[in-house]
């Protein structure tokens, strides 16, 4: 699903969605703010690039950072949780990933997890990219709106 059915779908639905993006750094929020009417569904996002911000604004518990590192599947759970819970919203969205070139904490790059939070919801998808970094941060998007859609659907 695209931006735009994203946005068409939540509003007719009477939902929102926040974000919480770390390798994105808020790629989501600007792709959804482009479509005409998205003021209607998108409550919010955090930019959370730094590690510490995981925890001090989107909530991340820092011992699971400590012991796992900033890309993991857990994190981009609690961070999608996170941007539910601080912006008010049906639902949230939590990446986290290595866009490249090089490794970071021994992940290689293209690893992406894709977090999706709703009250009484909570999954996760892990995916493997290959590509530039503009490519690996679009196609991230791409799959955290894909992901959203399914359950929308």
């Amino acid at each position: 699903m695209d931006a735009r059915e994203l946005v068409a779908t939540l509003t007719a639905r009477g939902e929102t969605v926040a974000a919480a993006e770390s390798l994105t750094a808020g790629l989501v929020c600007a792709t959804l703010a482009t479509v005409p009417g998205a003021s209607a569904v998108l409550r919010g996002g955090l930019v959370v690039y730094a590690t510490e911000l995981k925890t001090a604004l989107a909530g991340v518990d820092a011992d699971l950072l400590a012991e796992h590192g900033a890309v993991h599947a857990e994190v981009a759970a609690q961070l999608a949780e996170g941007a539910r819970d601080r912006c008010g919203a049906t639902w949230g969205l939590g990446l986290t990933g290595v866009a490249g070139p090089s490794p970071q904490d021994g992940v290689a790059p293209g690893t992406v997890h894709v977090g999706l939070a709703r009250l009484g919801t909570r999954t996760v998808r892990t995916l493997a990219l290959s590509g530039d970094r503009d490519m690996i941060r679009t196609e991230s998007v791409s799959a955290a709106f894909a992901l959203l859609g399914e359950h929308l659907a």
